[in-house]
């Protein structure tokens, strides 16, 4: 897309028709990369009920990762896209370089990580209280060592996606997620049981086949940025390091990494009170398969989000008030139809979501456990997605400004100091599993309201006066 087409685009077309062009690529691309989670979680769960909750316990390790990725690939699409609407193609350009020296500086961290800390990890998140626990432990530390390890394709694959989407390139993003996602799914089943004259892998199957989808994901990204993307086509005699640029993005990035890494705390703080439950190994499989299956409803409002950010960005960088009003509201819309379609899925299939997660042996006592179990926590904790679009929206909008901060206060008190306390006391007073489910929604009205507030202060102090 060329660079006068492209600031009509995003300065110009109706938002209604703006927001839909610019997300439903990403969104396509995000449902892809839930539907690739959760098929993984699937192969696994019929491998064996004993590797579903080592994949389980691992993730949260593997969320720190993506986590870093991830947020500090919205300081990049924040600051690019912010650049680009204020007529500075040549910062644009500084940015998506000194993105992928921080992005490098990620890989470099969680390659060590996997190399002398995996087993160590897995030590300090698998309960001695859980069947099989030694087994869990030793499982996950081959999944993590690997998934870490080999980490440069999900650090390079964030950058380009967010490189596409900055510049209003949300399809070819869309391809390079799903390149990867596609690859990853065809080499699960085969990886994993040893189809096509391969070894039976299991779950060290399950984790090479995350590896080679991303660095597919990060091939296909940087071949369609440099053919199809010219204000940010990479060349090293470009590249320098530049101190206000690194600021620049961290200043949202970091805020967007600790606020997706408390994800990583709040799970394994929820996986320990589970864990303490005589039916531990059936509860923390159920909290995982409702991230994976909530991802299906979540992910494509992430999507959203990311073309959000890039919208209000530029628009923001232009002093184009109107239609940041404009972005927030017609976003809103969009989330909240993506997440009442959501409720009614969870409301009315329950037993037909959890199904998909039967091992091969459906009677089983974790099978028959995780079902029971999962039936009900689907219809709790679904409760809160529609309030949830209130944060989301409001998030992104603070990151697409620059303040990343907020975005990270409203997560703070959704998922540690809300979410974890509710659940303790929950637990406390109750003392059944089904009681802990309802920390979800009450940890979500206490974001929206927060979250309305905090766009009250930003919109008197800073958009009201652009």
């Amino acid at each position: 897309m060329e660079r006068d087409e492209r600031s009509k685009m995003l300065g110009e077309m109706p938002m209604g028709k703006l927001i839909p062009k610019v997300s439903i690529p990403i969104m396509i691309s995000m449902l892809v990369q839930a539907m690739y989670n959760v098929v993984d979680s699937i192969f696994v769960a019929k491998y064996d009920p004993n590797a579903l909750t080592a994949v389980s316990l691992a993730y949260p390790v593997q969320m720190l990762m993506i986590a870093l990725s991830v947020g500090m690939g919205v300081g990049i699409n924040s600051l690019i896209s912010r650049k680009l609407g204020e007529r500075k193609r040549e910062d644009a350009q500084a940015a998506a370089w000194n993105g992928m020296l921080i992005e490098l500086g990620g890989f470099v961290l969680f390659c060590l990580v996997g190399l002398f800390l995996a087993r160590a990890c897995m030590g300090m998140v698998v309960s001695d209280n859980l069947a099989d626990a030694e087994l869990i432990r030793e499982t996950g530390t081959r999944y993590l060592h690997i998934v870490t390890t080999y980490s440069l394709g999900v650090f390079m694959a964030v950058l380009m996606e967010r490189m596409l989407q900055s510049t209003g390139n949300t399809t070819l993003s869309m391809l390079t997620q799903i390149a990867g996602a596609v690859t990853n799914i065809i080499l699960d089943p085969i990886l994993i049981f040893g189809y096509l004259g391969l070894p039976s892998m299991g779950v060290t199957g399950a984790a090479f086949a995350t590896v080679i989808g991303q660095h597919v994901s990060a091939l296909t990204g940087f071949l369609l940025n440099q053919k199809k993307n010219p204000e940010l086509r990479l060349a090293l005699r470009d590249f320098r390091v530049n101190r206000g640029i690194l600021r620049g993005i961290l200043a949202v990035g970091l805020p967007s990494t600790i606020m997706q890494a408390i994800a990583s705390v709040m799970n394994v703080g929820m996986n320990g009170l589970l864990s303490s439950f005589a039916e531990g190994n059936a509860a923390v499989n159920v909290l995982n398969v409702y991230f994976k299956l909530q991802s299906f409803v979540f992910m494509p409002v992430f999507g959203l989000g990311n073309g959000m950010v890039a919208i209000i960005g530029y628009n923001f960088g232009a002093r184009l008030k109107s239609r940041v009003y404009q972005a927030v509201k017609t976003a809103w819309i969009w989330c909240a139809v993506i997440l009442a379609f959501g409720l009614a899925l969870f409301q009315l299939f329950p037993n037909a979501l959890m199904s998909l997660f039967e091992s091969g042996d459906s009677t089983s006592e974790i099978t028959l456990a995780m079902t029971r179990m999962g039936v009900v926590a689907l219809r709790i904790i679904s409760l809160h997605f529609l309030i949830a679009s209130v944060g989301i929206c409001l998030s992104n909008c603070f990151q697409a400004i620059g303040k990343g901060t907020y975005s990270l206060i409203i997560s703070l008190c959704r998922q540690l100091l809300v979410l974890l306390p509710a659940a303790w006391l929950l637990k406390q007073a109750f003392g059944t599993v089904d009681a802990v489910w309802w920390a979800f929604l009450i940890a979500e009205l206490v974001s929206a309201v927060l979250s309305l507030l905090l766009y009250r202060k930003v919109d008197r102090e800073i958009i009201s006066r652009l």
